[in-house]
């Protein structure tokens, strides 16, 4: 995927946005990492699918994630109403929770079921229709395990580069999709890259989404990249990882962070009237 350059982004729906959002490949450039960062290479090909470990099986991931007490009562927050979907960047919350969140889906690596049994924390995925059609157990087994499916385009292209129409088609079929192949309908939407204009935020509200969604932390090769302070994580906060070769190494890289800030993992959705 290619990196766009940073730029200010004006926000007239629930949230003032930072200037400057983070990435971990799919997004603008991070603000606030000391260390080097490679580029991301282009959306990886399709790839074949592990199967899971066999039934009854020892889960290799036992007692190597952290574990959390359980997530206070959600206490759901108020969207702002109009033409626009809002923008959340974050969760406004005193609660101690954080929410992880992964997009995109081409690469189905068992070790994301292990994890996810493993962990017994919900996790949002913001899928591409066309790598969840191509193996829909696979996410359906991450669903029986805490998860809920979100949109994430077909194409996976710059929203702002479109026109309404065409962000409509690629949002609206998108959720149409994953409706079909899962039952429910994703109420949710990321944009590529976190790229978006206001036609972006017209087409989610037009195609039935509450909110599209940012975010504050990302993580990519085992490091989280923070906004802010290094090493803080904030109360409501949305991290975003993705689908990849190292999505062990991530997953856990996302809750040791949680851990260390006194946070809970809990389901993004729950709080979304």
């Amino acid at each position: 995927m290619r990196l766009p350059r940073p730029r200010r982004r004006l926000l007239a729906t629930l949230l003032v946005l930072p200037t400057f959002a983070i990435l971990a490949g799919c997004g603008p450039t991070p603000t606030h990492w000391s260390a080097p960062v490679s580029s991301p290479s282009a959306s990886p090909s399709p790839v074949a699918s592990a199967s899971p470990s066999p039934t009854g099986s020892p889960n290799p991931f036992d007692g190597k994630t952290p574990k959390f007490d359980p997530a206070p009562p959600p206490v759901p927050i108020s969207l702002a109403g109009g033409p626009t979907a809002p923008l959340l960047d974050h969760i406004p919350t005193t609660q101690k929770v954080a929410f992880l969140t992964i997009d995109d889906g081409w690469i189905k690596k068992p070790e994301a079921i292990a994890l996810l049994k493993a962990s017994g924390v919900p996790v949002s995925l913001f899928l591409l229709s066309p790598a969840a059609k191509e193996n829909p157990a696979y996410f359906k087994e991450l669903v029986a395990n805490g998860a809920v499916i979100e949109a994430h385009t077909i194409n996976h292209l710059s929203m702002p580069t479109l026109g309404y129409d065409r962000q409509k088609q690629e949002i609206c079929g998108g959720a149409d999709e994953l409706t079909k192949l899962f039952g429910t309908r994703p109420t949710l939407f990321r944009p590529p890259f976190g790229d978006y204009n206001q036609n972006t935020l017209r087409a989610a509200h037009d195609c039935g989404m509450k909110a599209v969604l940012y975010w504050k932390q990302t993580v990519d090769k085992g490091k989280v990249r923070y906004q802010g302070e290094w090493g803080k994580m904030q109360p409501g906060d949305i991290v975003l990882m993705h689908f990849r070769d190292a999505y062990a190494d991530d997953f856990t890289a996302a809750l040791n962070a949680m851990k260390a800030n006194g946070l809970t993992p809990a389901l993004l959705e729950n709080y979304i009237p």
